[in-house]
């Protein structure tokens, strides 16, 4: 039986996680703010990310705009405990992964980019 878009999601945020190991966690989630599929750690709440990636990414596409940098790439967060990283999925859906504190952010932005490239085809 053929797997369902969402699972096909599903796996390929695990096969990302897999392939950088700091990412402890990932979604993929509508412009909307709706969760489309996630590989969230138990307790984070799917509602809360996917509501702030969406006003995230909204909010970036627009300074990075308004400011004349351009179409926006990625939003990046870094906190005390670690990092959010946010990376469209062409035009309808954001990757939105959290790091560990100390996580290698390039391997992070690289596998978020090619995983960003498998997603896009499953988003549309």
């Amino acid at each position: 039986m053929a797997k369902s878009r969402s699972d096909q999601m599903v796996e390929r945020l695990r096969n990302m996680q897999a392939a950088a190991p700091d990412i402890e966690a990932s979604a993929v989630v509508s412009v909307d703010g709706l969760i489309m599929a996630s590989a969230l750690q138990q307790g984070v709440e799917e509602d809360r990310v996917s509501a702030m990636s969406a006003a995230m990414l909204s909010l970036g596409e627009r300074i990075s705009g308004e400011l004349g940098r351009g179409g926006l790439d990625q939003v990046y967060i870094k906190g005390d405990k670690g990092a959010i990283v946010l990376t469209a999925i062409g035009e309808e859906a954001v990757l939105t992964a959290m790091s560990r504190q100390d996580g290698k952010l390039g391997m992070i932005f690289l596998e978020m980019r090619r995983a960003a490239e498998d997603l896009v085809k499953l988003v549309g």
